[in-house]
């Protein structure tokens, strides 16, 4: 892993929900809870770290739909003091990376979380639940043709053993591609991340 700067939690924050406002599966109910709160879309889409009301606005945010700071969802177990860096994963790196323990990862990777089998379930035809794979093709000849993406967002203990928070199909997309180069990511470590990561 090469590490190009220190980060911060703030913008874990913001570059989660960048990945996420544009998610099918996802945007609807962070455009829902802007609207509630009142809140332009520019608040993701633009963000301004050195404000505070924002980075505290987008932190409700992501409250709301995910669980941050609340110990629930995808959050569960999560740590309160984490150290972000910004870094380049290497592609060796990157396919140590594991999914999330969530059902339609463990399906699709065939229970070893890994990007890597699931790639070659998707290849030979796999469906998890039924769910089409075209989302995971059309990504990987994107990545295949140099197209760039929004940086994975990862955890873990140590950098040597992480999970993805944010940019599973991303990271199944780099799969599929092989891994042909080297990714941005944003890395968050902490000691007591192992039930988390588990």
């Amino acid at each position: 892993m090469r590490v190009l700067r220190e980060s911060t939690e703030e913008e874990m924050v913001a570059s989660f929900l960048q990945g996420e406002i544009s998610s099918d599966r996802f945007g609807h109910a962070i455009r829902v809870e802007l609207t509630s709160m009142g809140e332009p879309d520019e608040l993701l889409t633009r963000p301004d770290l050195s404000d505070p009301r924002s980075n505290e606005a987008r932190a409700k945010v992501l409250a709301a739909t995910r669980g941050y700071r609340e110990d629930r969802e995808l959050f569960e177990a999560f740590p309160t003091e984490v150290r972000w860096v910004k870094a380049l994963l290497a592609p060796d790196e990157l396919a140590r990376v594991r999914y999330i323990e969530y059902s339609y990862w463990n399906e699709i990777s065939g229970g070893s979380r890994l990007p890597a089998d699931a790639a070659r379930r998707i290849r030979a035809g796999v469906e998890a639940f039924g769910v089409p794979n075209h989302r995971f093709l059309t990504l990987a000849s994107a990545i295949a043709c140099g197209e760039r993406f929004p940086p994975l967002i990862l955890a873990g203990v140590t950098a040597e053993e992480l999970v993805c928070l944010e940019g599973h199909v991303r990271l199944t997309g780099y799969a599929l591609a092989s891994f042909p180069f080297e990714v941005e990511c944003l890395v968050g470590t902490a000691l007591t991340m192992g039930r988390w990561a588990e």
